[in-house]
């Protein structure tokens, strides 16, 4: 495995990561979810996300459950807060009542002292951003996380945090957790740019497209095991899921075999090529997929090739 800083930090994170959404506490069996941690881990990987949504919080002890038996320190875990996780006005947000109950919970819930990263979920329009970076800090100083940081906020917003966090001396966000592959690169035009400004890494999810860039979609076809055949999560798939994708998809596997690897490998390999992205946060329903994962981390993009793949998807 390599390791990278996240960000301007000294906290160094595997380049391949492993995440809880979609999968476990839900669609995996706990037995199998925990063989495929227990496989991250032995190949080097020390990044695992969660949040306390993730089927209710059933995510984080999962994955927090199958860490336990390796020392604290040698593994980096998340958690979240943002999206509503019950009825009550106060159950979302990101408002100091909810950001410190929800770190307290999910703490309880993974049975450990610390996270080392808490991430905020969305940015929350309802709530100043103030309110939420001091209860951040005061969660800081009390050792019960490590790091702060946010998901899918936009350039204008990290920036706005920045602000305030050094106005008020308060901790920075130091990780920002977007979406990024093949066939969404929004983030390269500003989000990149004003991250790297502040020293801010990228945790980018949905590094394969949800399944789309494995291929395994190719002709439309929909197999029956996969995300998109899953009644629950297929709206994240579907919409991508058109021609123009495929023979996009098509022609990018073309270019993988020439280079005798694979598509995903060539997926992961194109996006660590950024130096702002600090890991690629990966999901994986069996070891067998996390092995095939981490092999990107061996895989250099020529010029010639980066080149045949902007054109591609141009």
């Amino acid at each position: 495995m390599k390791y990278r800083r996240l960000g301007k930090t000294g906290l160094k994170v595997s380049e391949i990561s492993l995440g809880s959404w979609l999968t476990y506490g839900k669609t995996v069996e706990d037995n199998i979810a925990e063989k495929t941690i227990h496989k991250a881990f032995e190949l080097g990987i020390n990044f695992f996300d969660s949040a306390n949504v993730y089927e209710r919080g059933e995510g984080e002890r999962v994955m927090a459950q199958a860490l336990k038996e390796y020392p604290r320190e040698s593994y980096v875990i998340t958690t979240k807060a943002f999206w509503p996780i019950g009825d009550g006005p106060n159950d979302r947000g990101l408002s100091r009542k909810h950001v410190i109950e929800q770190v307290h919970n999910s703490l309880k819930r993974m049975k450990l002292d610390y996270v080392d990263i808490f991430y905020c979920h969305r940015y929350d329009p309802e709530t100043p951003v103030e309110e939420t970076l001091r209860a951040i800090d005061d969660l800081i100083r009390q050792g019960k996380i490590l790091y702060a940081g946010v998901s899918e906020w936009s350039a204008a917003q990290i920036e706005e945090a920045a602000g305030i966090a050094d106005k008020y001396l308060l901790d920075r966000i130091v990780v920002n957790q977007p979406v990024y592959n093949m066939l969404n690169r929004y983030i390269e035009k500003e989000v990149i740019p004003v991250s790297e400004k502040y020293g801010i890494g990228q945790v980018v999810f949905s590094p394969l497209a949800q399944g789309v860039l494995t291929g395994k979609y190719t002709g439309g076809k929909v197999p029956e095991n996969s995300r998109a055949a899953n009644e629950a999560i297929n709206t994240f798939v579907k919409g991508m899921l058109n021609e123009d994708v495929f023979a996009k998809v098509d022609q990018l596997d073309g270019l993988a075999k020439e280079a005798g690897i694979t598509l995903p490998e060539l997926a992961l390999a194109w996006i660590l090529r950024k130096p702002n992205v600090a890991s690629a946060l990966i999901g994986a329903s069996k070891p067998e997929q996390v092995e095939q994962n981490v092999k990107a981390i061996d895989v250099t993009l020529s010029d010639d090739l980066l080149e045949q793949i902007e054109e591609i998807l141009s």
